[in-house]
Formats: C-alpha cells, structure tokens, sequence
C-alpha cells in the first residue's frame, strides 16, 4: 500500500523567485511492496551550506546576522522571526552549545560524546523547522575548538562549522584549518576560521586584549587554507562587556576586501563579539533585580556601516540571552503563585540566586527535557518556552531590518552540501 500521506509539495510563495522554483517541485512515487521511492527537487531542500547565504549578501550589499541558540524553542523562534521577514537565517550552535544541548548542565566540561549529542539535538531541531518554512536556513557551528568538534557538529548536520585557531601561531592555525577544511568541503559544508585576537569572554574563548587582523596575513591565510569565511579582530569584543563607545576599525576591513579582490579571492568576512547589548534591556532586568555592571554593545549603527565595508556576517549571542532573561524575571514578577511551580519554580530560585548572570543556561537546567528535544509537559513549561522564544525575536528582528537581509531569502541560491561538495572538488579545494 501506498504510504505518501506526509508528502508534500509546497506548490506556491508569495514571490515570483519562489514560485518559479516550485513549477518545478515534483516528488516521483514508485511501489516495491510497501517501499515508497521518494525524489526531491531543490525546492524542498531544508538546509543549505552557509557559503551560499554569505554569496548572496556579498553580491547585494548587506550583511547576514547569525544567532547563536541553545534549545529547542530559541531554533523554532529564530527561524519564525526570519520567516516573517523573509530573510535568510544563519543559525549558529557554539562548540559549548552543543555540549548543553548534549544534556551537559556544567557545559563548560562538555566532553566530545556530550557535543556529539547536543549537535545531533540541535541538528534535528533546526532541520525540523526548517522544513516548516520557506526560506534558506545554514546551520553554523561557533568557535569550533578543535578537529574533532568540527566533525561531532557536521555529522550532526550542521552545514557550516568554525575552526577557532586564533590562539594558535600563524602557521598551526594555518595547518588545522587546512585539515578542516578538506574534510568539510569534501562534505559540501562550509568553513570559517578567525586570525586575530578578540578581547573577552565567551564561552570557553577568553582574551584579556585584542590584537587586530593584518591584512596581508588574512590574504596569505586565505590561499593557504581555502577556506570560504575569515572572522577578523578589528574592535569588536566578546561578551557583555565592551566598554562604552567602542570604536570598530572599518579600515582594516575595507584593506582586507580590496586586497581580496585584487587576487581573486571569492571569500567573506566576519564580524564576531558584535552584539549590541540594548541598553534598555539591562536597565529593565536591573529594575527586577538582577545586578549586572558595565554592560555595554557595539553602538548598531557601527555594524550597519560596516556591513557595507566588506563584512558579510555579523555574529549576536548576548542580545538573545539578555531579552531572553529578562523576560523569564518578568514572568516571575507578575506571577507570584509560578514562583512554587513544581515543573518551573526551581527557574525562578535560579534567577533569584544568580543575580548578575544573564546567561539563560544558568537559569534553564530544571526543564532539560524541553531545551534538548522540545517536550513541553506543562503550562507552566509552555509559559517559559513562550518567554524564551518571545525573547529570540525581539533580538533578532531590529537586527534583521539594520543589517539588510529582510527581503532577501530569493536571493540565496538552493543548493545542497552534496552540490557544493561537488563545486570544492571541481575547484580543488
């Protein structure tokens, strides 16, 4: 018997660049006893490498935010908010994210089986909403700390990793990115690697000073390692902390491009440590009680400008998990009877005890189920999903219309990771 009941054909959008793409979706059924033989055209593709959304904004003008996520409800609100927008979507797992979405609550000791299974996690959810939606979604892993982070992230399904060697001398940084980058491209998955030093914390990255990017040195990295993106250190910093009126040294990325452009090189910047931190947000979470000092972004409008100086992504992770808190302490606040919840009233003694973090991982572990696989056993859990997602896309969206990729989803071409496999082994790299 024919078992098709859950294919589908998206047959219309509500612009001519998708809708010329579905003419042409079929889905060819054969029976061989109960077997059903399904082929799918590149319209119902769910994913894609991060080097075609990167191509798109390099060719039209505006830079692709990406958003790091850390359980299963910030995924589903960060393809929702990029869907309204009908903006590309770079969602990005950090190495440690994966080790939380592994079930690892002290993540900072992730072990590499904990990262194999948070990746997996993350991967399902992101391909499981990224089904539901019509635009073109990359999975990016962030600051990939080593070979075999890279690896637990792409068998995940991620289409996109980071190899952080920045620590590294020049010439290892070099030769683990090339080894990465082999094994990546061999799968279609695109590569980003970092030369320079960002000042600040996140996650397991710390670096008390910066050191900026020399432009003859990312152009000589670039034809050294093949790889498609290089995040640069040009003034931006880690974490919540940046300083007020933090200046970003465009110049050293418009030296970088041009020098690109001069020898041929078909690559992307990135910008990392860009988070705005929304003043407004602090004040509000100090209003009810939280205690955080010296909060400070990159002024936004620094970012617009730069996203047509040569940089091609921005990466924001802060933003989300300051809206994100704020908005678990406002539920709180107005709901005192939540507070001796038996399913979510540990979040608020969390919230209560860790006063200057904004982390929501410090606050989220009682409901582990629901951030690793999306089980929502409650209301009261669905109250603190709806807080965690609301808070994801009041981040993102002012982002989305800065930045300039709104509107943007026909421009990023569907291809698969066994496409652009192909395409890096015609090319040689």
């Amino acid at each position: 018997m024919l078992q098709n009941k859950e294919a589908k054909i998206l047959s219309s959008s509500r612009d001519s660049d998708f809708a010329s793409q579905n003419k042409e979706a079929k889905i060819l059924c054969s029976c061989k006893g109960s077997r059903i033989l399904l082929r799918k055209t590149r319209r119902i593709i769910m994913l894609v490498p991060m080097r075609a959304i990167l191509d798109a904004a390099d060719k039209n003008g505006y830079a692709q935010g990406a958003f790091n996520v850390n359980a299963v409800c910030q995924v589903k609100a960060a393809v929702d908010v990029h869907q309204i927008l009908r903006s590309p979507a770079i969602i990005q797992g950090a190495d440690l994210a994966n080790g939380f979405m592994g079930g690892r609550t002290d993540f900072a000791n992730s072990t590499l089986e904990d990262k194999k299974a948070g990746a997996k996690n993350i991967g399902a959810a992101v391909k499981k909403y990224a089904a539901d939606s019509d635009i073109p979604v990359a999975l990016h892993l962030d600051h990939g700390k080593n070979f075999d982070s890279c690896i637990a992230a792409i068998e995940g399904g991620y289409t996109s990793v980071m190899i952080d060697g920045s620590s590294l001398p020049f010439d290892e940084n070099v030769e683990l990115t090339r080894e990465v980058v082999k094994y990546a491209h061999e799968r279609g998955v695109t590569v980003e690697g970092e030369l320079g030093v960002l000042a600040g914390v996140e996650d397991h990255v710390f670096a008390a000073t910066s050191t900026y990017t020399n432009p003859l040195s990312a152009i000589d990295f670039f034809k050294k390692t093949g790889v498609d993106a290089l995040a640069i250190s040009y003034g931006t910093m880690h974490g919540a902390n940046k300083g007020k009126n933090a200046v970003i040294r465009k110049e050293i990325a418009i030296a970088i491009k041009e020098c690109m452009l001069h020898e041929g090189i078909e690559g992307y910047l990135v910008s990392h440590g860009s988070s705005t931190v929304p003043q407004y947000i602090v004040e509000e979470i100090n209003a009810l009680g939280g205690e955080i000092t010296n909060a400070y972004g990159i002024d936004v409008d620094q970012l617009v400008e730069v996203s047509h100086c040569g940089i091609n992504k921005i990466n924001v992770d802060t933003d989300l998990r300051l809206a994100v808190t704020r908005n678990m302490k406002e539920l709180f606040a107005k709901d005192a009877a939540l507070r001796n919840s038996a399913s979510v009233g540990q979040i608020y003694e969390l919230l209560e005890t860790k006063k200057s973090a904004f982390d929501p991982r410090a606050f989220i572990t009682p409901i582990m189920d629901t951030i690793m696989y999306g089980n929502v056993p409650d209301d009261d859990v669905a109250r603190i999903c709806t807080c965690i997602e609301d808070g994801v896309k009041e981040a993102i969206a002012p982002l989305l219309v800065k930045f300039g990729s709104y509107g943007k989803a026909p421009k990023v071409e569907r291809v698969t990771i066994d496409e652009m496999a192909e395409r890096y082994r015609k090319a040689g790299i």
